[in-house]
């Protein structure tokens, strides 16, 4: 079982969540966080609808923020015995959209940093995105996670490369209703 079932953010995620309620719709970063993470029940309701299927949980999710649309982004536990922050971060967007957009905690704060959101990294190909780099994301980025500095394109190519099942995995528990 993975810790944190308090559903209180960890203190990087708290310092990062906090800037970006302050920048909601102003950055044209399309992310408003949560303040504390969806209960169970809320998660399990919120899987279920996505995925039309009645008899999953949604226990291996910990969301904490969407996008406008109505798109999640979360922290999967798909490393057990790990930490929360050691979890990828994903996004399953209200049109369809399933991605691992971060490795870690770590290198989400990265991503935030450089101007993305969960929805905007779900969404990206490749090319070169416009990076947005942010001030005060950034400075709890170095504070929180100096080792795990990236540009927002190498934090999403790294987390598309490790876990390239997810997409697969979530399909597979999709029902049409």
């Amino acid at each position: 079982m993975i810790l944190n079932e308090d559903r209180q953010f960890p203190a990087p995620l708290a310092a990062a969540m906090a800037i970006r309620l302050d920048l909601v719709g102003e950055d044209g970063v399309d992310f408003d966080p949560f303040t504390a993470f969806l209960s169970a029940e809320e998660t399990t309701d919120w899987f279920r609808a996505w995925t039309g299927n009645r008899e999953v949980s949604g226990d291996e999710f910990r969301v904490f923020g969407k996008d406008g649309t109505g798109g999640y982004a979360s922290f999967w536990l798909a490393r057990p015995g790990r930490t929360l922050v050691e979890q990828p971060v994903v996004f399953l967007g209200s049109e369809g959209e399933i991605s691992v957009v971060a490795g870690d905690l770590g290198a989400f704060l990265w991503l935030l940093a450089d101007g993305f959101g969960p929805g905007e990294a779900a969404a990206w190909c490749d090319g070169d995105p416009v990076q947005r780099p942010h001030r005060e994301l950034t400075a709890v980025a170095e504070r929180c996670a100096p080792d795990r500095r990236a540009s927002a394109v190498a934090v999403m190519e790294r987390a598309a490369g490790e876990f390239p099942g997810f997409e697969a995995m979530i399909m597979r528990l999709c029902r049409d209703e």
